[in-house]
């Protein structure tokens, strides 16, 4: 890969490079699933590096879906191969977390770019084959010196589909090589039963402590607050009502706030129509020790 630097709010070998002057730094990799590669405040990186981590968006699922497959439904005139009598057909994702499919097809795509400035900018991408309803996803970010918006938003081509969104952060468990370990807080109104194939069953239960990877439902929005003491302290928060926690690893913490639970397209299918999109924001507001 070339050397290249990336200049402040243009492409380049490395990115997009967002900068709110003096705090916050942003690189954006519209080339690797439109990830951001970096979060930067106070000269401290606060996201895991590396090809799979930064943090990536989670469209058009979130998180597992049931051996790869979803169900939609067509009329009865559009029926064809593998359709039931009910107009249900059952459409097959790459398994790529065997024996499911995990996290979308968005973080594996190209991007491109829509609008860029110095401290803002939009890209989007098309939904297209394997996926099997033409679309298109637009993905926002907005800096600022004490937070970060994204936005994400799924429109159709042609007819309705089932779809999710979200965003799939690795946060750093310690920032530098004398910083305390994160501290993680929420108040979930549930958690979603995980069974051993690590879908949600169905029954929701009181909140268990961690470690997790698990799902949380917040009906009046996503709040979860990381604190690393003595450096920073940083919220998740979105008017999206799933949130799934992942703090197994040894090295980073996720975050990850959704439109709808792990294999919701068969469980909790929100539709996507000509005139209504699927939108879901997510903000990370920070406070410096």
């Amino acid at each position: 890969m070339s050397t290249q630097e990336t200049t402040d709010g243009a492409p380049g070998a490395h990115g997009v490079r967002l900068v709110a002057p003096g705090y916050a730094e942003l690189t954006i990799r519209p080339d690797d699933g439109c990830r951001i590669s970096s979060l930067i405040i106070n000269d401290l990186e606060v996201l895991r590096q590396g090809d799979r981590y930064g943090s990536f968006p989670m469209v058009p699922w979130c998180g597992r879906m049931e051996l790869g497959q979803f169900r939609s439904f067509v009329s009865p005139h559009k029926e064809g191969e593998g359709s039931s009598r009910t107009g249900e057909v059952r459409h097959q994702m790459p398994v790529n977390a065997p024996p499911h499919a995990i996290h979308g097809m968005g973080r594996d795509l190209a991007w491109r770019t829509a609008a860029v400035d110095e401290q803002s900018a939009t890209f989007y991408c098309d939904l297209t084959d394997p996926w099997p309803y033409p679309g298109r996803v637009t993905q926002s970010f907005e800096l600022t010196d004490d937070s970060l918006k994204l936005t994400m938003s799924v429109e159709t081509h042609g007819d309705s589909f089932p779809a999710q969104a979200g965003w799939h952060p690795w946060f750093l468990r310690q920032l530098g090589p004398t910083g305390a370990p994160v501290q993680v807080a929420f108040d979930p109104a549930w958690q979603e039963e995980r069974g051993a194939d690590h879908l949600p069953t169905g029954r929701r239960i009181e909140p268990r402590p961690g470690p997790w990877d698990d799902c949380f439902g917040m009906p009046d929005g996503v709040d979860v607050t990381l604190t690393w003491p003595t450096q920073l302290e940083l919220k998740v928060t979105s008017g999206a009502e799933w949130v799934v926690v992942y703090d197994e690893p040894e090295e980073a913490v996720c975050v990850e706030p959704q439109s709808g639970p792990p294999n919701g397209l068969n469980t909790v299918p929100r539709l996507v129509t000509p005139i209504n999109p699927l939108e879901v924001s997510t903000t990370w507001s920070w406070t410096r020790f």
